[in-house]
């Protein structure tokens, strides 16, 4: 079996700004011909560290390699990378061709050939036929892969994405991640994508690295960060979640029985040093939870009341609380029906022990709803 190789590597990579230590001791390989996000909260990073891969910014210690070369020293135009901004900053004075076209004109390459490989580009990227029509013809998303063309027609190793989808609308940002996906895996050059908007991350990636503070909370599928996140601040961060706060009564074999602030008494996965008499958090998915459950034999189990209906297409999220004043969430598919659903109601509410996990109390604020934003 052929060995995995990687595009980029980064060792022991820091950035300080005087005493700011913007990022810190990180180290990473994205795998050739990968869709990897760094995903994360304005300020944690992740711009200054795509910055440094580009060579706009000079590391104060640590390597970056790009498939085996070192790029210390290394100028930004001479980097086999690419980077498309969130502005795009496409020439309206230019056609769409011309656009395309502009990086391989500053190379040396001829007029007539420079013209083929960007109408060969624009068939790749789904634009056949839209070499001469200016940038202002052109719809939101039509100019998102303009500017990808133009960035892919130069052939870099690596693609940087910072944030491009930030200025659509919702509705085209929805149809873009399906798009770059596709264009992603057509084209098989690696993708890096800069964001803190956690769907284009889960969605498109095959791999993300959650960023915080600097530093990398947590690598791994999209799969494996919502439904096994390694610190508190990816299961706030990654998907909705309820939260409670509580003490470990006891603990054996990765699981807890803790007694919540409100006085509920839960079973839950227990992450490393929540042992009995430690403070925790505990996290649950709003999907995880049933409502009146028939089989109650191995759930844990409460009451709750319902106090609305939020419908949004696919679900509907019902906001719930609890006799204590607990507000929890609530997910149901719209396959999933139930009589006399409406305000007021009350309902037994269960879920399993293991779709529940605790960690040791980092002093984040769980006393309701938790989600991206915390």
């Amino acid at each position: 079996m052929e060995a995995m190789t990687n595009d980029l590597s980064l060792r022991s990579l820091t950035k300080r700004f005087g005493d700011f230590v913007a990022v810190d001791d990180i180290s990473l390989d994205v795998p050739t011909g990968s869709f990897f996000s760094i995903l994360g909260p304005s300020g944690c990073g992740k711009t200054t560290l795509l910055r440094m891969v580009a060579g706009f910014e000079e590391p104060t210690s640590g390597t970056i390699s790009i498939r085996g070369r070192d790029m210390a020293n290394v100028l930004p135009n001479e980097r086999p990378v690419n980077l498309v901004f969130q502005h795009l900053a496409l020439f309206p004075m230019m056609t769409v061709a011309e656009n395309i076209a502009f990086g391989l004109r500053r190379r040396g390459v001829r007029k007539d050939e420079s013209r083929t490989r960007a109408e060969a580009m624009l068939e790749r990227v789904g634009l056949p036929g839209y070499g001469d029509k200016r940038i202002a013809q052109l719809s939101g998303g039509q100019r998102q892969r303009v500017a990808i063309a133009r960035c892919l027609v130069l052939e870099p190793s690596v693609l940087l994405l910072d944030e491009p989808l930030g200025a659509l609308d919702l509705k085209l940002r929805e149809q873009m991640k399906v798009e770059l996906k596709k264009l992603q895996a057509k084209v098989g050059t690696t993708f890096i994508y800069i964001t803190h908007d956690q769907s284009e991350a889960l969605v498109m990636s095959d791999r993300v690295a959650v960023m915080n503070r600097g530093r990398f909370e947590q690598v791994g599928t999209p799969q494996e960060l919502y439904g096994q996140p390694a610190t508190p601040f990816v299961a706030r961060f990654v998907g909705d979640n309820n939260a409670w706060a509580g003490t470990v009564e006891s603990a054996a074999d990765g699981e807890v029985v803790l007694r919540t602030d409100e006085g509920f008494v839960f079973r839950a996965r227990g992450m490393e040093g929540c042992g009995a008499g430690s403070r925790v958090n505990l996290y649950l998915r709003p999907e995880a939870m049933r409502l009146d459950p028939k089989d109650t034999s191995n759930l844990n189990m409460f009451r709750v009341t319902l106090k609305a209906i939020l419908f949004d297409g696919a679900n509907s999220r019902l906001l719930t609380v609890t006799e204590q004043g607990h507000e929890l969430l609530v997910r149901l598919p719209q396959n999933r029906t139930f009589d006399n659903l409406e305000p007021g109601r009350e309902f037994a509410v269960g879920w399993n022990p293991s779709s529940g996990i605790c960690f040791v109390e980092d002093g984040a604020d769980c006393r309701g709803l938790d989600g991206e934003d915390a």
